[in-house]
């Protein structure tokens, strides 16, 4: 059987995302690479990792975002990029110059496509055929989400932490805000961050001095659809704005709980999502007339809204974000230049 390797990173190795029997993964969140390794299966490949399946003695090399080591020039034609993360964590993906050295970029970047060299890819979920629609909500509105900073100009973190003062200050009974390291203290310095970390105490130390303190911080959670089927609302900023396709779980998440996303990311965003199916936050000139939206908000429009994602979930229109599109569009194209 031809082999195809998976370059991601030690932290994939062991084969892990393309075990179907690995409880330690959320089965929903991998659904994509099982699908990946069925349909390679299918084409007569054997899709593992790349400390099982090495580059060298593959016939198919996918890299998930820009390796450190580039591919040499006798390698282009089996290698492909997967190009996922976004501008703010990694510009290399986008470094059209390091693009030669593959034979195919797969992206969410609508602005590269071209369907030769530049094949679009989406964000891409186990899509449920039917969602939580109870109107009877416990809470208002909710943030999950981990806690980070940026510099970069388009960035929305600080939005987010604007949204949570704004409840704070006015309205913490109806805000919840859950996930990792809004308790901590923080610095942008990596590095430093890192060593901080090795030492406990003193990080607890920095937390009580320094870090900024959030009233409506609720912890962590195990799942994100369970917390989010006690709320109406729940927020889905991407970490950037007017990326084109940048499209990414926020959105999905909150869909597949059943509940109603306020959002804000891609300029584009409904060209591949309904507008009925979310609460667009560029409509709203402050924090405080989106929240006066959402309490005076009837429960007949609140069940208009759930009715439109569910059948926005199940129509041809949401496909493209499937796993099983992830892995059709793959394999095709990896086969189609492995012939060549």
């Amino acid at each position: 059987m031809k082999q195809v390797s998976f370059v991601a990173g030690k932290s994939f190795h062991g084969n892990l995302i393309f075990n179907k029997n690995q409880t330690k993964l959320l089965v929903g969140s991998f659904d994509k690479y099982h699908r990946l390794y069925d349909y390679f299966k299918k084409k007569g490949f054997e899709l593992a990792s790349d400390d099982v399946n090495k580059p060298e003695d593959s016939n198919i090399v996918l890299y998930f975002d820009m390796p450190k080591v580039l591919p040499q020039k006798n390698e282009v034609q089996k290698s492909y990029l997967l190009a996922i993360e976004s501008s703010i964590i990694r510009a290399d993906n986008f470094d059209k110059n390091k693009h030669q050295n593959f034979n195919k970029i797969f992206t969410w970047n609508d602005t590269f496509i071209d369907n030769k060299k530049y094949i679009k890819l989406n964000y891409s979920f186990r899509l449920p055929n039917e969602i939580y629609k109870n109107i009877n909500r416990e809470y208002l509105c909710c943030l999950i989400v981990s806690h980070k900073n940026s510099s970069y100009r388009k960035e929305l973190y600080s939005e987010r932490k604007q949204l949570i003062r704004w409840f704070e200050k006015n309205h913490p009974e109806d805000f919840h805000l859950y996930g990792i390291g809004w308790n901590e203290f923080r610095l942008l310095d990596k590095k430093l961050m890192r060593a901080l970390n090795k030492i406990p105490f003193l990080r607890r130390f920095m937390y009580f001095l320094f870090a900024e303190k959030f009233s409506t911080y609720m912890g962590t959670v195990d799942s994100k659809s369970e917390t989010m089927k006690n709320y109406k609302f729940s927020i889905a900023y991407e970490n950037v704005k007017d990326e084109p396709g940048y499209i990414t779980e926020k959105i999905f998440d909150v869909f597949i709980a059943g509940c109603v996303p306020i959002y804000w990311g891609a300029n584009n965003i409904t060209e591949y999502v309904p507008e009925n199916c979310f609460i667009d936050r560029r409509k709203f000139h402050s924090n405080e007339e989106l929240y006066d939206y959402l309490k005076s908000m009837s429960d007949h429009q609140y069940r208009e809204y759930l009715n439109n994602i569910e059948v926005y979930l199940r129509s041809e229109q949401a496909q493209q974000f499937s796993s099983e599109n992830f892995a059709k569009t793959i394999v095709e194209h990896c086969i189609d230049g492995a012939k060549n």
